[in-house]
This record gives C-alpha cells, structure tokens and sequence, in this order.
C-alpha cells in the first residue's frame, strides 16, 4: 500500500469531506500489508482516521479508510438505521456495524450493497440501488444517484477536484501526514 494509492483512492477522506473510502490492495509475499496498516494508522488515527482490512484473500485485500466520528453522524439518519436494522447491524453502535459489515463480506455470497453508508453516500440512493440497481437512477458518477441530482453532481466535482489536487499536492512533496486533515 503507497501514499499514492491512498491518494488516488482516499483524497476526499483525508480531506475530510467524505465519511469513508475502499480500496483493493494487491498482496504480495514479500510486502506484508498489514505493516502498512499499522504504519499509516499511527499518523492517520490522531487525525481522525482509521483503516482496516475488511476482507483479505490470498491475494487481495480489501481496505476500509474511514473517519468513525462522521461515520457515526451517517447512521444515524432514520433511513440508514432502516437499512441496516432490516440486514441485522447493531445499528446502537457504528464500530458494530463496521463489524458486521466485514462479516457481512466474509460470509455472504452477495455483495454487500449497503456499504455505500459506510461510505457516506445518500441513504435514499443506497435504499435505490439495493431495490433497483438498474433502473430508476438519474445519474452515475461516484455511486448510483436516485435522488438528489444537483447535489449528487456537487459532491462529485469537490470529490475529484480534491482527488486532483491532492495528487498534485502529494507529486510536488507535500507528505501525507501534511494532506490528511
């Protein structure tokens, strides 16, 4: 895991603008993956920010980035609870919730849709993919939009010109610790 992947995949989350991020990482037997994850997580935890692997492989890893404090602000809207409570999360506790998430990964043979809360993607838009994932949206850019066009198309300009100028930021030697807010 570099800071450039964290960079291309996790600007708006470091950025603080977006309550999560997920990434593959290729492993590799010479590179333990989670030495990284521990590494970033001593710089990124005094910030805000945690990351964890949600599901490993053999080969591949899947890494949730995510600031637990907006997390928290995320499920609590009365329709992610509504989800979520329907699929059997322990929605009194977000930290349970990314639990159950990760068990929901390693043990279903769906793809957990909802994670697009974890995320922090609109829950009408969540609720509008897990009925209909291919009809009934308006717009595709970051995540399905069912909802909230104009917003929706906010959202995904400040996600990319962050995206942008945090790589920018990162090529012309600004650290990670110096990017992650």
């Amino acid at each position: 895991m570099s800071e450039d992947q964290l960079v291309r995949f996790c600007a708006p989350t470091l950025a603080g603008i977006k309550t999560g991020s997920l990434f593959n990482v290729r492993i590799r037997r010479d590179k333990d993956f989670m030495k990284d994850i521990v590494f970033y997580n001593k710089t990124m935890v005094r910030k805000g920010i945690r990351i964890i692997p949600l599901k490993v492989s053999e080969e591949m890893a899947l890494i949730y980035i995510y600031r637990p404090h907006m997390l928290e602000g995320d499920l609590k809207d009365p329709v992610a609870m509504s989800i979520l409570r329907r699929l059997g999360y322990r929605v009194s506790d977000p930290d349970r919730c990314v639990a159950d998430l990760a068990r929901r990964l390693k043990t279903s043979s769906d793809f957990p849709h909802e994670i697009g809360l974890f995320l922090g993607y609109p829950p009408l838009d969540v609720e509008g993919f897990m009925r209909s994932p291919n009809e009934g949206f308006y717009e595709i850019g970051y995540w399905k939009v069912y909802s909230n066009v104009d917003g929706a198309r906010r959202v995904f300009s400040r996600y990319r010109k962050c995206t942008e100028e945090y790589g920018r930021m990162l090529k012309e030697g600004s650290s990670l610790e110096q990017l992650v807010v």
